[in-house]
C-alpha cells in the first residue's frame, strides 16, 4: 500500500527509533510486550535477535534499528517487542520487531499523509508507505512487509534441525 493507496482515516502505532518517530498500520499489530529474554539463534543475520517464547509458540524477534542501519537497540525501561503480523504473498507470519519505546496509537486523515521523498535511485525507500505529519513533527510510515524480504522471512521459519517456525509456532 503507498500513500496513494491511503483513502480513508487509518490509525496506526507509534513507535521511536533513535530519536525518531515511525508509526505501523494498527491492524498489523498484534499487541506489545515488555523487553524478555530473547533466546540467540546461531547461524543468523546480525539484525536477528533470536526468538521469544509467546504462550508457547516460538516468535522471531528482529532488531530495526540495526535492520535500518542504526545502531544495537539496547534494553532500558522503555524498550519493548511489537508483535506484528506479516502478510507475505498470502501467508501471515508473526514476527516481534524491538522498539526503543512505544509512543500512542493516532488516526490519521489521507491529507496529513505525504508521499516519502525521492532521495535518488541509490536508497531504496520502498518500505515507506508515507511521511505523516502530527504536531509539526514527522512520522515515517512504514509498510512492514516491504522491510522483509521473502528471502529473510523463510529464514527466520527453518531450522537446521527440520524444525520451523510456521505462525509462531514450531513445527516438523
Amino acid at each position: 500500500m503507498s500513500v496513494m493507496e491511503i483513502i480513508e482515516t487509518s490509525q496506526f502505532l507509534t513507535f521511536k527509533l533513535d530519536q525518531e518517530s515511525y508509526a505501523l498500520d494498527i491492524t498489523q499489530v498484534r499487541e506489545v510486550l515488555d523487553f524478555a529474554e530473547i533466546t540467540k539463534v546461531p547461524r543468523m543475520p546480525e539484525y536477528m535477535r533470536g526468538v521469544i517464547n509467546l504462550r508457547g509458540g516460538v516468535v522471531p524477534v528482529v532488531d530495526l534499528r540495526l535492520k535500518f542501519g542504526m545502531t544495537r537497540t539496547e534494553k532500558t525501561v522503555n524498550t519493548c517487542v511489537i508483535i506484528i503480523i506479516l502478510n507475505i504473498e498470502g501467508e501471515s507470519i508473526l514476527l516481534g520487531a524491538l522498539a526503543d519505546s512505544v509512543q500512542e496509537v493516532i488516526t490519521m486523515e489521507p491529507d496529513q499523509i505525504v508521499p516519502p521523498p525521492k532521495i535518488g535511485t541509490r536508497l531504496n525507500t520502498e518500505f515507506i508507505k508515507g511521511m505523516g505529519k502530527k504536531n509539526d513533527e514527522f512520522i515515517i510510515i512504514i509498510d512492514i512487509d516491504k522491510v522483509f524480504s521473502l528471502d529473510e522471512v523463510a529464514v527466520y521459519q527453518s531450522h537446521e534441525d527440520g524444525q520451523a517456525l510456521k505462525d509462531g509456532r514450531i513445527v516438523k
